[in-house]
């Protein structure tokens, strides 16, 4: 069998695993390392490699969640080579613990659901190098793009908006596509999930979720950079705003 890395997203669930045990070690016939090896396995990440026995298999887990452990920086002993995706999957949880254990929380809502199995890959979703970069994973950044592309839900935003009088433009840079296109550019706007999908969860989206964004500006707020993949359109309004202070 062809050795396969484990990417971010089978990282978040393990790490989860070791957090809720302690921060300690499970060993390869814990029930919990049994359902997580079944979990990993049913992913849609690694084709059909699952059909190996010997993929993700309870053995290999309980390794990993000893790497993990014993990244810890509170860890008497000496580090196991995990590597360097699991030393950063422990910082991130170590840094920023509540909001790691909501994605992997939503992370296991949408595998029991069977809803981010239904989901095609994105265009815009990052590949496994920039993934690793990006605190939630690969697969949840799949589920929030898929469902930003929902065109009812573009459509009622729209709408709302021009009840409320309201401009159909981008909330970041204003960019206007009527007034660049003219009637080819009318009603044309992306709309972009304010808060973090992993953070308001896989619930009924709320048009007062969404904001109205230009295909630039949406791709930046996804874009993995720094371990966030998601960014406010506040927040890119400011990354716009210290560049040009910068270049000044």
């Amino acid at each position: 069998m062809v050795r396969i890395s484990w990417v971010r997203d089978e990282l978040l669930l393990a790490c989860a695993l070791v957090v809720d045990n302690g921060w300690n070690e499970l060993r390869q016939h814990d029930p919990r390392v049994l359902e997580l090896s079944d979990l990993l396995r049913s992913l849609p990440l690694h084709g059909s490699a699952a059909v190996d026995h010997r993929f993700r298999s309870p053995n290999s887990v309980s390794r990993k969640t000893t790497d993990i452990a014993t990244a810890h920086p509170g860890y008497p002993g000496s580090a196991t080579k995990g590597g360097r995706p699991t030393r950063r999957i422990v910082a991130d949880f170590l840094a920023h613990p509540a909001e790691m254990l909501a994605a992997a929380h939503t992370l296991r809502e949408g595998i029991a659901s069977g809803e981010l199995h239904r989901i095609p890959v994105q265009p815009e979703e990052p590949d496994e190098g920039e993934g690793d970069s990006s605190r939630e994973g690969r697969l949840l950044i799949r589920w929030a793009l898929y469902r930003e592309r929902d065109r009812g839900l573009r459509t009622r935003k729209i709408r709302q908006a021009r009840k409320l009088n309201q401009p159909i433009r981008c909330e970041v840079c204003t960019f206007d596509f009527a007034t660049a296109y003219g009637p080819l550019g009318a009603d044309y706007v992306e709309v972009h999930h304010v808060t973090p999908f992993h953070v308001s969860g896989p619930r009924d989206t709320r048009l007062s979720d969404l904001a109205l964004l230009c295909a630039n500006c949406h791709r930046m707020c996804h874009r993995p950079y720094e371990g966030q993949s998601w960014r406010t359109p506040d927040a890119l309004r400011e990354e716009m705003r210290s560049a040009t202070l910068t270049d000044c």
